[in-house]
Formats: C-alpha cells, structure tokens, sequence
C-alpha cells in the first residue's frame, strides 16, 4: 500500500517532469476540493452558532447523516441544498471563484463575515506551503517548550 505522502510526491515528481495529469483526474482533484471546502463552511458556521448536526439538520429538512457527509466532505451540494442551510443557519452564502482559487463563506446577514465563517482554498502549491511552513512552526514551539519544561525541572 502507498502512503498518501509518497503518492503525493510521486504526483510532483510527474508535474515537475512535465508529465501532465489526466484531466479527467484533476477534475476530479477539484471537485473534491470544492466539496471538503463548502463541507468546511458549513461546519465553521454552524460551529459559529453553536448548532449541532443535528439541530442543522432540523432546520435545513435534512438528516443528520446528511450534514455529517456533507461537512466531511462526502458530497458536492446543490445550489438549492446550498440556499436551504444559508437560511438554516442565517447566513448569506457566497462562493468566488478567481484562477484556481475559490473562497466559500456564510456570512452574517447583515453582510459582515466572522473568521471562523470563512474558508479559502488556495492552490496546491500555496496549500502545502502553508501546511509545511505552519507544521514547523508547531514543532519548533513544542521544542521551546521542552526546553522551558526542562529548565524549569532541573532549576526546582
């Protein structure tokens, strides 16, 4: 079995070689994409009023298995699916599209957008970029604290 991160590498090697992905795969890669990143407004909103699934789900004429897929990323909704959770969990819902970027948010009706309500999806590139350089900063921060916690034993 391959891990996701050799496959991944192997992807980049084939890109970097200039071997083109099959456009049927990266349509693929992008409607996955699309559907973690609605699944993922719709969660930091819902987790912004302090909603349950399954109070959502009540409010939306759904089931609560239906928002549990749908926040994980398990399907692309559809537009009217889309306008019942904005008017569920009070929001206005907006979706950019600007290069390969897309920005999903459920913003409060009176037009401002808390951070939790928000989700970029940035190229993969930038994606991995920021995961790689955010990875490190934790693990330096662990380090530091190592330290500290051992200064502070060895001190008394």
């Amino acid at each position: 079995m391959v891990s996701h991160a050799r496959w991944k590498l192997a992807r980049d090697e084939k890109v970097a070689q200039g071997i083109a992905e099959d456009p049927e795969v990266e349509r693929r890669r992008e409607e996955i994409s699309l559907a973690f990143d609605l699944g993922q407004a719709v969660y930091d909103r819902r987790v912004a009023l302090g909603l349950s699934q399954t109070e959502l789900a009540r409010r939306a004429g759904m089931t609560q298995p239906q928002v549990s897929k749908l926040e994980l990323g398990g399907t692309v909704p559809t537009v009217p699916l889309l306008a019942r959770l904005a008017r569920a969990m009070e929001a206005v819902f907006r979706m950019e599209l600007f290069g390969s970027s897309i920005r999903v948010t459920f913003t409060d009706l009176d037009g401002t957008t808390p951070e939790e309500t928000a989700t970029e999806h940035a190229s993969a590139p930038e994606a991995e970029a920021e995961a790689e350089a955010e990875a490190e900063a934790e693990a330096e921060a662990d380090a530091c604290a190592e330290r500290a916690a051992e200064r502070t034993a060895a001190t008394g």
